[in-house]
């Protein structure tokens, strides 16, 4: 196993559990596994969860990313912001999607499913990260 590997699995591992708990405390204690109103929109519990730690594990992991994991990418600080907010986004909506369909058309316990989700997204998280948000620098591309 490579050190980027390692120091990946680690911080992914880190910032994973942290959003777990933090799902796990919102939806149970925070939420009550209640429905979370608005005057205009309502959001059940498990998708309320979601927002509210994948929003923290969004700062949380852009910083491990970047500074621990990906330290030797040549892109700037901007770009890298941006790549990794798109790609949030769109794990963002893959982890929503996967939920809906584990709690709502499978009837798994929200907090399994959740674990389940995690499993699928971060696979296709950590290849994205390594190939396009924290590209390292090629021998040619550092020659030239």
């Amino acid at each position: 196993m490579s050190l980027q590997t390692f120091r990946y699995a680690a911080c992914g591992g880190g910032n994973t559990v942290l959003g777990l708990v933090i799902y796990s405390i919102t939806y149970r204690y925070i939420l009550k596994e209640e429905t979370l109103h608005f005057g205009f929109y309502a959001f059940k519990a498990h998708v309320a969860a979601l927002f509210v730690s994948s929003s923290i594990g969004f700062l949380v992991g852009f910083f491990l990313m970047k500074f621990v994991v990906f330290n030797d990418s040549f892109l700037k600080g901007r770009v890298q912001l941006f790549r990794y907010l798109m790609l949030w986004l769109f794990c963002l909506l893959l982890n929503y999607l996967l939920l809906k369909v584990f709690v709502e058309r499978l009837h798994l316990h929200a907090i399994p499913a959740q674990v389940v989700t995690i499993v699928i997204v971060v696979l296709f998280s950590y290849l994205s990260q390594k190939h396009y948000t924290f590209k390292s620098a090629t021998a040619e591309e550092i020659k030239s």
